[in-house]
């Protein structure tokens, strides 16, 4: 979609806005289901990047220690776990700023996600930055999507990261793509951007080639230490807006509601839900910020007799589209 299309549709009244939402939603997703996804950090901190909002920088003093990536029998014990509890995609982030083929922590890397691979769910990871060749290795390895979000506008990416540029983002995710992974992009609401950075962050995603298969959209949780600790707080009805012109920018694509989530009510996440998002992470830890517990998550669903989606580990990358060009354009 265009900027300007997607000014006007967020400036509609509110209920205007969710009607054209849901009538998306429902004619692509009919199902009342819920994808259930677990992340784990499967090595935490001491990251080179200078992200503002990111607790697991080394240039900051967050009170997230530095640690080595994680034995492969506890990241298959979680994982194991995950999906006992019902999660269908199992996602594990590292704090890198890039992973290197022939290096023997990517080597590990790919010896984990084998083995969680053979559990049955869907396998996504974040390991930053990606050239092709690590790409296919991970696609062979056998995960299913890649994530990594643009966080914002290319217009405002500069005031929160300077350690790499926007166009890196779209290099690693062009090369995600062409290795026959989907991709797993979003963004961050609440670091400090416009409405309209909002909404040039949804008109980029939108013009993915292919489309993103998920679109997590994030809520700040500002994290001590960091820049943006004081960074005031993302109002609900912006979220749910942000949901709903997703919904309607990418109709085919999951829209997770992901970090925040915990600091939203169940009537704050059920307006979300209405509005467009269909998967959510589940679990006690989202990287280094809490998640309301397992239990807590499924009573909400039964009230609102949702069910959680079943797992597709053969789940195939979305098709590119001939009408569009390959690569984002950011202009």
């Amino acid at each position: 979609m265009k900027f300007q299309e997607l000014k006007l549709l967020y400036e509609l009244p509110f209920f205007d806005l969710l009607t054209k939402s849901r009538n998306v939603h429902e004619l692509n997703w009919p199902k009342n289901e819920i994808q259930l996804c677990t992340l784990l950090s499967i090595k935490t901190g001491g990251c080179s990047e200078d992200c503002s909002y990111c607790a697991q920088s080394a240039r900051y003093k967050s009170g997230v220690d530095a640690e080595r990536l994680m034995p492969k029998c506890d990241v298959l014990d979680r994982a194991k776990a995950a999906k006992e509890n019902g999660s269908t995609r199992f996602c594990m982030g590292a704090a890198w700023k890039n992973v290197k083929t022939n290096t023997k922590r990517f080597d590990e890397v790919l010896e984990i996600i084998k083995d969680v691979s053979e559990l049955g769910m869907e396998v996504c990871t974040t390991l930053g930055e990606l050239g092709p060749e690590e790409a296919k290795k991970l696609k062979e390895a056998g995960v299913t999507a890649y994530n990594h979000n643009i966080d914002t506008s290319p217009e405002h990416y500069p005031n929160i990261v300077t350690t790499h540029s926007f166009e890196d983002r779209l290099k690693t995710i062009r090369n995600v793509q062409d290795a026959g992974m989907s991709v797993c992009c979003g963004g961050i609401l609440g670091l400090g951007e416009t409405i309209d950075d909002r909404l040039r962050m949804l008109e980029i995603l939108s013009n993915f080639n292919p489309s993103p298969e998920s679109i997590p959209i994030n809520k700040l949780m500002p994290m001590p230490g960091t820049p943006l600790e004081g960074a005031e707080p993302v109002d609900t009805f912006a979220v749910a807006r942000t949901i709903a012109c997703a919904r309607i920018a990418v109709p085919k694509a999951k829209i997770r509601l992901s970090a925040g989530r915990s600091a939203l009510s169940e009537e704050a996440q059920t307006l979300c839900f209405f509005a467009g998002a269909n998967s959510i992470f589940y679990g006690d830890k989202l990287l280094t910020a809490t998640n309301p517990q397992t239990v807590q998550d499924m009573q909400l669903l039964q009230k609102l007799g949702m069910s959680p989606q079943e797992p597709n580990p053969e789940l195939k990358a979305p098709e590119s589209s001939s009408e569009k060009p390959l690569a984002p354009q950011i202009a």
